[in-house]
């Protein structure tokens, strides 16, 4: 059974997600709900023909029930080492890894990639990627809050952006 219907659903498809995990944690968690990962991932396969979810995440000891969380809701994490700063805080910046495995290492692999991220330092990312006819989509967990650098792909004549927070009710954690 399709967990999302429309005219553009695409379950064939060998399309690419690529995830900021921190990005869309923030993002949604900011707008008072959590994501349920399992039915995020259908619907990427469902709505946009992910056959392969990357999730670029932090490596963070202690978190080892959200990683096999995520592998069992069908992603494959990428890690990146955190730093701990001063406030007792952890930070691990994954833009540089999502950007290397969605432009170099899994390029040739897939037929179209779906960046999700409202960050704008993919701003590039996805005209690189339009550019070589490679974007399936952006997928922006908050319209109310994203870069203005991403704003251009969502102009009717240009549009690629989905917003997560539209999706709520289908994709809130029960």
């Amino acid at each position: 059974m399709l967990l999302y219907y429309n005219n553009r659903v695409k379950k064939d498809a060998n399309n690419f997600a690529f995830i900021d995990a921190q990005n869309v944690y923030l993002s949604i968690k900011r707008l008072g709900w959590e994501i349920d990962w399992y039915r995020f991932r259908i619907f990427l396969a469902e709505r946009f023909g992910v056959a392969k979810a990357q999730i670029f995440i932090g490596l963070i000891p202690g978190n080892t029930g959200l990683y096999q969380y995520l592998q069992s809701a069908g992603f494959e994490l990428v890690f990146k080492d955190t730093i701990e700063l001063k406030d007792g805080d952890r930070k691990g910046n994954v833009d540089a890894e999502l950007v290397l495995h969605s432009a170099a290492i899994e390029f040739k692999n897939y037929e179209r990639a779906v960046i999700v991220s409202g960050d704008g330092d993919f701003a590039c990312l996805v005209e690189f990627l339009q550019n070589h006819k490679k974007l399936e989509a952006v997928v922006v967990p908050d319209e109310y809050k994203y870069s203005a650098l991403l704003k251009k792909y969502s102009r009717p004549d240009n549009n690629v952006i989905y917003f997560i927070n539209r999706s709520r009710r289908l994709l809130e954690k029960r």
